[in-house]
């Protein structure tokens, strides 16, 4: 998953900042904020029990590296949520592409919406697919087994489920688009910042083919990665502020007035290479909630590529708190008035 850390060296302030009508990538011109707190509407609750019975069913299905029949059968179970929740336009884009081995990959993103009608949208996505390689074991012999992916995959996709699941029992404010990625995880781990490109794979075929016209992008895009953590914490990703530091802000200050500010901590944390930076260079302004500073090991939580990223390190109170408050987020949001 992602593999480039800088150091925090910034605190930054925490305040509540009013839901804004626009987000800007910070070389765009800036839009007007409104700057007054203000009330949240919570008319849905994120259920931390849901949320974690989708990280089982997924890892029930074994690794699901891209192109095996583990990912086959994780994104047939997507496709029948989405259906279940009540999710329009579903579809399957389809495609290959080739990774840093040289080995093609067949590929599957889908994609599904709520008010499909309704130009004012924005888009929340992760990744289902899996690590081929625990390259990162402290055991060697473990290090060319595949990744079971219970936090790196499965939690991302389980919040995006448990929200598909609320957005059909209480209908949105605005539109909301979903997005599940495959072959993210199947990058090359050694000179990261020179390879950044073999990360991704999915949401790169995605963003040449994307569903969107130029004068149509989702107003920002909000990428769960690794939320499912042992008490994970949730530190401001270093390229989603530098890109979209207004949305950082947003997010944030709804966690804080949510009630989770203990977990989405108001500081700088690592630089991922995640989905999230191929969005932004995309022009959709968009960021990274996903745990980049564990106090055990500076970075991702202490199972990251490992075969220890199993349910036994799964904590439904970290899916509730990311889960809750993008819910939150979506239920607050002004809608412009061109």
């Amino acid at each position: 998953m992602k593999h480039k850390f800088i150091a925090a060296l910034i605190t930054l302030t925490a305040g509540l900042v009013g839901v804004g009508c626009s987000l800007s990538n910070s070389h765009k011109t800036e839009t007007k904020e409104v700057n007054e707190p203000r009330q949240i509407k919570t008319p849905v609750s994120f259920n931390r029990d849901s949320a974690y019975s989708y990280v089982r069913r997924q890892v029930s299905f074994g690794p699901r590296v891209s192109g095996t029949e583990g990912n086959r059968k994780c994104r047939e179970y997507i496709v029948s949520e989405l259906n279940r929740h009540g999710a329009s336009n579903i579809n399957i884009q389809e495609g290959e592409v080739t990774a840093f081995t040289g080995k093609h990959l067949p590929i599957a993103n889908i994609m599904a919406s709520y008010r499909p009608e309704d130009p004012n949208r924005i888009l929340l996505l992760a990744h289902y697919d899996t690590r081929p390689w625990a390259d990162s074991d402290v055991k060697e012999e473990n290090r060319f087994r595949p990744v079971l992916g219970a936090n790196d995959g499965a939690s991302g996709v389980a919040v995006l489920l448990e929200i598909a699941r609320q957005l059909n029992i209480c209908e949105p404010p605005i539109g909301v688009d979903l997005l599940f990625v495959d072959a993210e995880d199947y990058g090359q781990a050694s000179g990261f910042s020179a390879h950044d490109s073999t990360w991704c794979l999915g949401t790169q075929y995605w963003v040449k083919n994307m569903p969107y016209a130029s004068d149509s992008l989702p107003r920002y895009a909000i990428l769960f990665d690794m939320v499912g953590g042992l008490d994970a914490k949730f530190h401001r990703e270093y390229f989603s502020d530098e890109e979209a530091s207004k949305l950082v802000d947003k997010v944030w200050a709804m966690a804080q007035n949510s009630g989770f500010g203990d977990r989405f901590i108001n500081q700088k944390g690592g630089a991922v290479v995640d989905d999230h930076i191929f969005l932004n260079k995309a022009g959709i302004p968009a960021i990274d909630i996903i745990e980049s500073k564990n106090p055990a090991t500076g970075t991702f939580a202490p199972t990251w590529h490992t075969v220890n990223d199993n349910l036994d390190h799964i904590d439904p109170s970290s899916l509730h708190a990311a889960g809750q408050t993008v819910l939150n987020l979506i239920h607050n949001e002004i809608l412009c008035k061109e």
